[in-house]
């Protein structure tokens, strides 16, 4: 087994396990402060810190899988870059871009400039090298290299005031079109009793609304209204607002899970805490919030964070990993062959909201799709395609 430790950005770092794990292995990186599970890398992010590393190598050590020579540590220097991703991150907090779009910006830039280090005056040729790279030898999608592309567009327009417009020559990365992977209703049933708690509704919530992962998770108190029965989803992607509606099954579910997170908040306060995370702009405007049970979050962690410096505690939301585990397993014990996944839910909600005879433009609204186009993809897996064609040789 190899851990492999590198710098991600200035702030955090990556921990890459190859060559397989145990559960010893991963139960040590999530009692890590701060980790992030990257599901799109496959990697786990870290404060970079000497404590959280010197922490992080004692207690894998302490699992007695590893001698003093297995692991690999490997940490590049990118102080050189600080500067400029610093500039690129507050240029891209002053135009209210998500702390997600933010952070996958300053990866792709700081790849970039890890890549041409030696370069003196980076320019158009070294971001068509870059993005053709990407496609040939990386083998990333198109999304991802367009991602990649805007970022590197963003840093030289806002950060070295150029604008580059030359790129013509980049060689793009083949689109693929996939039918997405759709679950019948039955096997989403099935998927849905074999989970429990919090995790079941979360689940339910998924199929139920065709909200993303990210979206269920940082539901909080306030967005959900019984009295106009629905849910609403802030700066979701995009960092677009939208409507949602509660399936009505869910309202008793619902209610009863609230009054479960106000018993546990009453106990953070009773404790001496009961803070949760807000946005820059909300807590400094009226720092008590935080402290409110509506802006608590609907599907909050089981146990608190604690900065062992501080002293300080806290409870943040569930983590993305912990429900995309649970559906896998149901899947597996389901017995369903598919390869499905939280998102897949997302999926199968749009399906059989056609299937059950809603217009597309319907779906789209519920969706949160910008263009109709990326809605369109459903019509193509609609069971009544296929099936109700009569084969020629069944002619002969």
């Amino acid at each position: 087994m190899t851990i492999i430790i590198r710098s991600y950005d200035n702030k955090k770092l990556s921990v890459s396990l190859l060559n397989g794990f145990s559960q010893n292995v991963l139960n040590v990186i999530r009692n890590i402060e701060g980790r992030w599970w990257d599901n799109e890398k496959k990697i786990w992010q870290i404060p970079d810190s000497k404590k959280t590393v010197e922490e992080l190598l004692d207690n894998l050590y302490k699992t007695e899988e590893f001698n003093y020579e297995v692991p690999v540590f490997h940490v590049s220097s990118d102080a050189e870059f600080t500067e400029e991703l610093t500039k690129l991150k507050t240029f891209l907090l002053t135009k209210h871009y998500s702390n997600h779009t933010i952070e996958r910006y300053r990866y792709w830039v700081l790849m970039f400039l890890r890549r041409y280090r030696e370069t003196e005056h980076k320019d158009q040729k070294e971001i068509n090298d870059f993005l053709t790279e990407l496609a040939i030898k990386k083998h990333v999608s198109p999304s991802t290299q367009n991602q990649a592309l805007a970022a590197l567009l963003f840093y030289f327009r806002f950060v070295k005031n150029e604008n580059p417009t030359e790129l013509e020559n980049v060689i793009h990365a083949k689109l693929k079109r996939r039918a997405p992977v759709v679950l019948t209703k039955e096997e989403v049933r099935m998927i849905i009793n074999h989970l429990e708690g919090s995790k079941k509704l979360a689940v339910e919530l998924l199929y139920g609304t065709g909200m993303r992962l990210n979206e269920v998770l940082t539901l909080r108190i306030l967005d959900v209204d019984f009295e106009r029965n629905e849910i609403t989803i802030r700066y979701g992607k995009g960092a677009k607002d939208r409507r949602v509606m509660i399936p009505l099954c869910l309202v008793m579910e619902l209610k009863k899970h609230i009054e479960k997170v106000r018993r546990i908040h009453q106990r953070d306060i009773q404790d001496g805490w009961g803070e949760v995370q807000m946005r820059d702009g909300l807590k400094n405007r009226s720092p008590s919030l935080a402290k409110e049970f509506r802006w608590q979050w609907l599907f909050p962690q089981k146990n608190r964070w604690i900065n062992k410096e501080s002293g300080e505690q806290g409870r943040h939301h569930m983590d993305e990993s912990l429900l995309q585990r649970a559906v896998k397993e149901a899947v597996r014990e389901a017995g369903i062959m598919k390869n499905a996944s939280s998102h897949t839910l997302r999926h199968s909600f749009a399906t059989h909201l056609l299937e059950n005879g809603y217009d597309i433009r319907t779906v789209q609204e519920l969706l949160g799709h910008s263009d109709i186009r990326t809605t369109m993809i459903y019509t193509h897996v609609l069971p009544s395609g296929v099936k109700d064609v009569r084969s020629p040789l069944d002619g002969l």
